[in-house]
């Protein structure tokens, strides 16, 4: 397996589980906000969809008109980047964030998947704001399943919070 391969199959793995996870939640509980985490899965969603299109498209291969035509980036800027998770509420649904969401998803995993391993040591496609962590493509492509991760844990303790613990079909000897 080669490392273009290794990175499409991780970052597949950790869209997957967000998926996962995003469609447990009941959507008449996306919106709530528990005191102790301060998030909700509307917020989480979105920017989830804003991280997906910075770190695994627009960084590697630059903006992309078919992403910009389905998806209000600059709307989803201000809602889902540094904006309160109360500045959410009411202004999306979850059918249309989830749509959103696979087809960010798809573009990315495409967008990989066109790469060389050779291309995964350039330099970052130039961009307004820098990449906080990222040199190269690679490290672009790699902090974005981390970041995902990291967000799936965090929607993992809001579905705990907001229904119930997640069923990872574990099975439990007693």
């Amino acid at each position: 397996m080669n490392t273009v391969d290794l990175l499409a199959n991780q970052t597949e793995n950790a869209y997957e589980w967000t998926n996962k996870l995003i469609q447990s939640i009941p959507a008449e509980k996306w919106d709530v906000i528990p005191g102790q985490i301060r998030t909700n899965v509307t917020w989480q969603t979105g920017h989830l969809i804003m991280s997906f299109y910075f770190h695994s498209i627009m960084v590697i291969k630059g903006h992309q008109m078919d992403v910009i035509q389905k998806i209000p980036l600059q709307e989803y800027n201000r809602l889902f980047t540094k904006a309160s998770p109360l500045n959410t509420i009411g202004k999306t649904t979850p059918t249309d964030l989830i749509a959103q969401l696979y087809f960010v998803q798809n573009k990315s995993l495409e967008t990989i998947r066109s790469l060389q391993d050779v291309e995964l040591l350039h330099e970052l496609e130039k961009t307004d704001v820098p990449h906080p962590i990222a040199k190269n493509k690679f490290d672009a492509l790699d902090w974005n399943i981390k970041h995902t991760m990291w967000h799936c844990g965090q929607l993992g303790i809001l579905k705990r919070m907001v229904d119930k613990r997640f069923d990872f079909g574990l099975q439990i000897n007693d």
